[in-house]
């Protein structure tokens, strides 16, 4: 794929991801067989795996608040960007994370994503 269409691409999932629809965004975005990964963690390898993981993840989000990238770069069928997230979970808390996540691609579709994030481990 040529950069201004992985631009495109990336583009379409951060819409999705905005809107908090992260499960709609994977059945568009994501390979059938991708791999994703978060940090050091052993990866989950394809896309129903992937989207059960990520149905885990929502099932402590309370209320969406916002998703806001801070800086992307593209080039040989990857992509990065670095972003925040802040949402409500389920207990009330507020959430802020902030993370990297660097996608590899292949015919318009993510096949392996990780996403770089401090855990709040010291």
């Amino acid at each position: 794929m040529s950069d201004q269409n992985l631009q495109q691409r990336l583009n379409d999932l951060f819409g999705y991801i905005r809107q908090g629809k992260i499960i709609e965004a994977m059945n568009e975005i994501y390979d059938k067989d991708t791999v994703m990964q978060d940090n050091a963690n052993a990866p989950t390898k394809g896309l129903a795996a992937n989207i059960e993981r990520e149905k885990q993840f929502l099932n402590g989000v309370k209320e969406w608040k916002g998703f806001n990238v801070t800086a992307t770069g593209i080039g040989d069928n990857v992509t990065f960007y670095e972003s925040t997230m802040d949402f409500i979970a389920t207990n009330g808390q507020p959430v802020h994370m902030e993370q990297v996540s660097v996608a590899k691609w292949r015919n318009g579709k993510i096949v392996h994503e990780r996403f770089y994030y401090d855990t709040g481990r010291k």
